[in-house]
């Protein structure tokens, strides 16, 4: 039926989810939302809520929702670092044909401390990988 209700919802937190049972066979016939685990991606810790015990079902639902979250969050990051490669080609469009001099004293040094940060890093990451490569080859 299309107004069926999962029976698990997932609320996402900052480090991973609180996992709920929904309930809806109740006498208020309210939907009721009862903690039963938080999960942490970070260090991939499970932690049931108060005395329930996680049963096999539960504990396969987590790790699936868990690949799948870390999918999802690896694919958002990647898209986060094309748009900002976006950003910085708008940015340096608007440097060379919109920006007064007022606005490019406010952003200049943040932005050339922040290029000059990112391109260090980039640079030493960079050498790392050819070096590993070349003894890889060896």
């Amino acid at each position: 039926m299309p107004g069926d209700l999962p029976e698990y919802y997932f609320r996402i937190r900052e480090n991973g989810a609180v996992l709920f049972k929904v309930d809806t066979e109740n006498r208020q016939r309210r939907i009721e939302l009862d903690e039963i685990a938080t999960i942490n991606l970070k260090n991939g810790n499970i932690k049931p809520h108060g005395d329930h015990v996680l049963t096999a079902r539960e504990r396969a639902l987590i790790k699936d929702w868990a690949a799948a979250r870390s999918a999802e969050l690896a694919r958002r990051d990647i898209d986060d670092i094309h748009r900002a490669v976006d950003h910085m080609n708008l940015t340096a469009q608007w440097a060379q044909s919109r920006a007064s001099d007022e606005e490019l004293d406010e952003v200049t040094d943040a932005l050339l401390l922040a290029m000059h940060d990112l391109r260090s890093v980039l640079i030493r990451r960079k050498a790392d990988r050819l070096l590993k490569a070349g003894k890889a080859a060896e």
